[in-house]
């Protein structure tokens, strides 16, 4: 038998299926991604190295939907870092199961790290001091991330029995309209922009 027109292994397809198993049960094995592919599981290490390898595949993969164009010198640096934020969020939110893979492995995937780059050369250009650019960094993420995982959550996550036993909490919870998760992610940016224009207006005062 000639071989076939299109290969039945390939990086792209590991990645594709890597993240299918994800998305469906929060995590993968190689075998796993060799049964669904029809292949050995030999097969799958000749093109990727091993976990860690899939999982920065993954990574890449889910980075791909971040615009790191907002963080372009051209724009002012609490706009292009919102935006950064937004789109990060979004790009995590359509794999939230991912996310306990990927923020609890170390970051190598050349073009994600490619995207920190231009994030720290930013927050520097605008004056930031070098050890609180990390920091302010990884605080923006947690936001994010905790923000995408709250997206992936039912609209509803208080169940009162009784409202009588919580009526203030009851009140609160009906006067919430829809789109809470969105609400609580923009007061959240807006106070870590405030923070951070605040922190870069007091190196005027040392």
């Amino acid at each position: 038998m000639g071989r076939p027109r299109t290969p039945l292994l390939d990086r792209e397809r590991i990645t594709t299926t890597a993240l299918e198993l994800v998305d469906e049960q929060g995590d993968f094995s190689v075998p796993q991604i060799a049964r669904r592919l029809g292949v050995q599981t030999g097969s799958v290490y000749h093109h990727v190295d091993g976990r860690d390898g899939i999982v920065e595949l993954l990574r890449e993969r889910v980075a791909e939907s971040i615009d790191s164009g907002t963080l372009a010198p051209d724009h002012l640096w609490d706009a292009s870092l919102a935006a950064w934020a937004r789109s990060y969020r979004a790009a995590f939110a359509a794999h939230p199961k991912a996310i306990p893979l990927l923020t609890t492995s170390p970051v190598r995937a050349p073009r994600v790290l490619d995207q920190y780059e231009r994030a720290v050369t930013r927050l520097l250009a605008a004056g930031f001091a070098l050890p609180d650019v990390m920091p302010l960094i990884t605080g923006l993420e947690n936001l994010v991330l905790g923000s995408a995982l709250d997206l992936a959550a039912p609209e509803t996550m208080w169940v009162l029995t009784d409202d009588t036993a919580t009526p203030r909490l009851a009140e609160a919870l009906d006067a919430v309209p829809h789109g809470r998760a969105e609400r609580a992610f923009e007061l959240a940016l807006d106070g870590f922009i405030a923070h951070a224009r605040a922190m870069l207006a007091a190196y005027d005062g040392v």
